[in-house]
């Protein structure tokens, strides 16, 4: 989710240079975050360090970034500015910033070489700078440089919420292991002191009202007596799960009223699937969230976080409900609830938390009793395997089916765990075998993050003709000895990679078009693609006819891709 941080940065950004009079290099500042947010795990503004501008300047952008080195001049001067409304703004001391501009100071000499290094180069700017115009007429093979590391396979950032997502299918989610979801349960404050008022009404020989409600003047004297922060909500709750049973004018503890801590772990998980039931489906006037149109649309916006299964926002959220109408009584809409507010009650009662300051997300309980939930009404919510022992095969499927990015990384970095390195690359590299281009490319991105401990496994796929431009790449980015990629193979190579790329062009064209201009082929190098073997070379061809800004590449890219359609055809 770093686009949210990122905008709201640069937004700020824009701002403070307005006023005081600040020429700000936008494009420059927003490279700068978001790479900061991408690979070194900077979330906001107050987390930028010396360091982070060190490897920014001195290993990201080389391997990342295709630019002369004369570009340094005005990178640097960019993250100068940054560094300036850093310190004005608030979010750094003035002593980090000295030590910045250091930072800054030294870098500069240094960063028009890193630059120029092709031995820094990542995989997609490897490939796409070895091969020069003349090149291609050249017969020689050409031998890429040892780099890095490959690229990273990058998720979007933005995770939409689709205006009509209660109308799809749920997606697979990772359930906590029931002992400790039982744990959290016993930490939940709502059903602690449910159990307390319950205690208290049996202890004081209190009644409820004919209804079986709780009466005004108990619910004044439980919050006295016990700091109670909503006695209704708590009393509803305690007879909705049977905690309490009411029998006319008289109650009575129910067959679970053991408190939550004494409780075994399969009693109290049904406590909690009653309990989320109870909240989200009840009318609760206000009581849960302390807005009743809110309280309305508690459903809502859990079923909206159990689908995103990414921590979102909170303003976001917040904007979301009102633009989808939370309504008050007689439809009026609902006066500015305070949704911080209604924040803090919904992890009050163990629904949502708050990380990294300012991002909402389900706690894994909610996710569990959402689920319960749903299965209770019928809806098929599927449960995401557990893809440690799965085999390769299984992992780049359940991988590919659009899991989270948090989620996939947590998958493969349990998967990696439990193999070598050498056993891991064979098993990825012989189910990469055949598979479509997005499918290898995913492979050969988790075998880039092996050490050479792998190059046994790895060197022996050097006869595969689909995995052969991968794996030396592999290897002359670790030093290792390796044949020499020709021409023939290199184009490969860069159609299989846009290959790749073709599913997230097809939701997003315009940021693909972004990405190509920044990092992307050659013209002479596109004019040539027609000829490579590769079952995706006329789509690739017919995609960069549609997203390239420069109209005369744009050209050479569609009648490239007709040459290939021809040659198929023939």
């Amino acid at each position: 989710m770093s686009i949210e941080w990122v905008n709201r940065a640069i937004d700020d950004l824009r701002a403070w240079g307005r006023a005081h009079g600040v020429d700000v290099d936008v494009d420059e500042a927003r490279l700068l975050c978001d790479y900061a947010s991408d690979y070194l795990e900077v979330r906001r503004l107050g987390d930028f360090a010396p360091e982070t501008f060190d490897e920014l300047l001195l290993s990201i952008y080389p391997r990342k970034v295709i630019a002369p080195p004369e570009s340094a001049r005005e990178t640097l001067a960019a993250a100068r500015t940054l560094v300036d409304f850093l310190q004005s703004a608030g979010h750094v001391p003035g002593s980090t910033a000295v030590r910045m501009r250091a930072t800054l100071d030294r870098v500069e000499p240094e960063m028009p070489a890193a630059l120029a290094d092709t031995s820094r180069y990542g995989m997609a700017k490897s490939i796409f700078s070895a091969i020069g115009p003349e090149a291609l007429d050249d017969p020689t093979p050409v031998t890429l440089v040892p780099g890095q590391r490959a690229d990273d396979a990058q998720a979007g950032d933005a995770h939409e919420l689709c205006d009509c997502a209660s109308c799809s299918p749920l997606p697979a989610v990772r359930l906590a292991g029931r002992t400790g979801l039982a744990a959290a349960a016993r930490e939940v404050p709502l059903l602690a002191d449910a159990h307390r008022l319950a205690e208290w009404m049996l202890a004081e020989g209190r009644i409820p009202t004919v209804k079986g409600g709780l009466r005004v003047k108990d619910a004044a004297a439980a919050s006295a007596a016990l700091a109670l922060p909503e006695p209704a909500l708590l009393w509803g709750l305690a007879v909705h799960t049977g905690v309490l049973k009411v029998t006319g004018a008289s109650v009575a503890a129910g067959g679970g009223f053991a408190p939550p801590a004494a409780r075994a772990d399969d009693d109290l998980l049904d406590l909690w699937a009653g309990t989320v039931k109870f909240l989200v489906e009840r009318a609760t006037a206000g009581r849960v969230t302390g807005s009743p149109a809110l309280d309305d649309r508690l459903y809502d916006l859990c079923d909206m976080l159990y689908r995103v299964q990414v921590p979102v926002m909170t303003q976001v959220v917040a904007d979301r409900l009102a633009e989808t109408g939370a309504a008050g009584e007689g439809g009026e809409a609902d006066a500015a609830p305070d949704f911080g507010r209604a924040v803090a009650r919904l992890a009050y009662c163990g629904l949502v938390e708050v990380i990294e300051g300012d991002m909402l997300t389900l706690t894994p309980l909610g996710v569990w009793g959402m689920r319960e939930l749903y299965r209770d009404l019928g809806i098929d919510a599927p449960e995401a395997p557990d893809l440690a022992g799965a085999g390769a095969h299984d992992l780049i499927d359940a991988l590919l089916s659009g899991a989270p990015a948090e989620q996939a990384e947590q998958d493969i970095s349990r998967w990696l765990a439990h193999r070598t390195p050498e056993g891991a690359a064979a098993d990825l590299l012989a189910a990469a075998g055949g598979k479509p281009a997005v499918a290898r490319g995913l492979a050969v991105t988790i075998v880039d993050r092996l050490g050479p401990e792998a190059e046994p496994a790895v060197r022996g796929h050097l006869a595969d003709p689909e995995l052969r431009p991968y794996v030396i790449h592999w290897l002359t980015s670790r030093g290792l000895p390796t044949p020499a990629l020709t021409q023939e193979e290199l184009l490969w190579m860069s159609v299989d990679m846009l290959a790749l790329a073709m599913p997230a062009a097809g939701d997003d064209l315009d940021e693909f078009a972004a990405n190509i201009a920044a990092s992307g082929p050659p013209a002479h190098m596109i004019e040539e693609m027609w000829r490579v073997d590769h079952p995706d070379v006329a789509e690739v061809l017919e995609l960069l006819g549609r997203a390239l800004t420069d109209d005369t590449v744009a050209k050479i890219a569609r009648k490239a891709a007709f040459k290939a359609r021809s040659r198929s055809i023939g």
